[in-house]
């Protein structure tokens, strides 16, 4: 049975779309959430370098130490945490301002440290209490090093893959950082410790996040994406990643909208606010990192079905950036590129992937 997220009057989360770039069976309802929020920036906007880029050619910024004083600057940074349904999913946090920002962001999922008090609920941190950690940085090859104590090895090892995961997508949060490596009071892990889930020459986000069951058979001329859908925490939602087998195709976008449009699996408690009988009728058009894709009707959820839901464009964008090239997505609805939004404002320019995801508190 599809499992229809019903979207409701947003109360306490706000969701801020910018747009930027050139014109051109039976449902499960659920209550009334909240909608997740997310942060946009504009096209040419420069991001907080820190947040992006790791390390530099004189000192590795792990290596860097902070010399002025005075009142603690933060900075938002991503951490992937175990929701209560056992997936792996960020939640933007507001951190300490530092140098050291791999390290920090790996102490930050340590049960017991610092991120104890800004724990949601329903979500747990992922490393074993008392767990030190470092890290370093490899800049000629993008990766990160994590180095961890002896305690590491007294996780759950039913939460193994997700432990990895959550490392793993935490750190390639940053731009130039692509893959990571796992030690053990400083020496190289060919396979996670408990349950020997294999790490190689170094893990990344194409090995994927909270793996559904595969119905592919042929794993040979298959391939996984990566879908957004939504999760219920009492009166609010988030978006949930989620990583599916799906054939290889010739046009993997149109592929990446199709199970989108599918919904989330049935043996999951993930939402989705995409209607049934929403389509696409045309094969999507890509150009210069824009993909435009024409639907039906149906994909209006809105002001009496004349407008998209920030939800069902969310959940759209999120998915298809995940794909190699594609930076924007245009919508369009029987042609016509001028789709209302759910404030009444004309969606008549590409949605850039948002910096952060789930930045509200829940």
């Amino acid at each position: 049975m599809r499992k229809l997220f019903k979207t409701g009057v947003p109360t306490l989360l706000l969701l801020t779309l910018v747009v930027s770039g050139c014109s051109f069976g039976s449902n499960k309802a659920m209550q009334e959430m909240d909608t997740p929020q997310i942060n946009y920036v504009d096209e040419g906007e420069a991001l907080d370098e820190e947040t992006e880029l790791i390390g530099s050619e004189e000192q590795p910024i792990e290596e860097q130490a902070e010399t002025e004083e005075g009142p603690v600057e933060t900075v938002t940074r991503e951490l992937y945490l175990i929701d209560q349904n056992g997936m792996v999913v960020s939640k933007t946090f507001d951190l300490p301002k530092t140098q050291g920002v791999l390290r920090q962001s790996l102490e930050y999922l340590v049960d017991g440290g610092p991120v104890s008090n800004l724990l949601p609920s329903g979500f747990q941190a992922v490393l074993p209490a008392g767990t030190e950690v470092d890290v370093h940085f490899k800049e000629d090859e993008r990766t990160a090093v994590a180095d961890f104590s002896e305690e590491f090895k007294s996780y759950n090892p039913e939460q193994e893959l997700q432990i990895l995961q959550s490392i793993t997508w935490t750190l390639t949060q940053f731009e130039n950082v692509d893959k990571v490596q796992i030690r053990i009071n400083g020496y190289d892990q060919e396979t996670m410790p408990v349950g020997n889930t294999p790490i190689g020459e170094g893990y990344s986000r194409a090995n994927g996040i909270n793996l559904e069951k595969s119905e592919v058979a042929d794993v040979v001329n298959s391939k996984g994406v990566t879908l957004y859908f939504l999760a219920q925490n009492g009166d609010n939602t988030y978006y949930v990643p989620v990583t599916r087998r799906v054939k290889n195709t010739d046009d993997s976008i149109k592929e990446v909208v199709n199970q989108l449009l599918a919904g989330p699996s049935i043996y999951s408690n993930l939402l989705t606010d995409i209607r049934n009988g929403a389509e696409l009728l045309d094969s999507p058009k890509y150009e210069n990192g824009v993909v435009t894709l024409n639907f039906n009707e149906a994909i209006l959820n809105q002001m009496e079905n004349t407008a998209i839901s920030d939800e069902v464009l969310n959940l759209i964008v999120l998915s298809l950036t995940e794909q190699p090239g594609v930076e924007k997505v245009a919508i369009e609805v029987n042609g016509e590129a001028k789709v209302l939004k759910v404030s009444g404002e004309p969606l008549t320019e590409p949605v850039s992937r948002p910096v952060n995801v789930n930045t509200g508190k829940f």
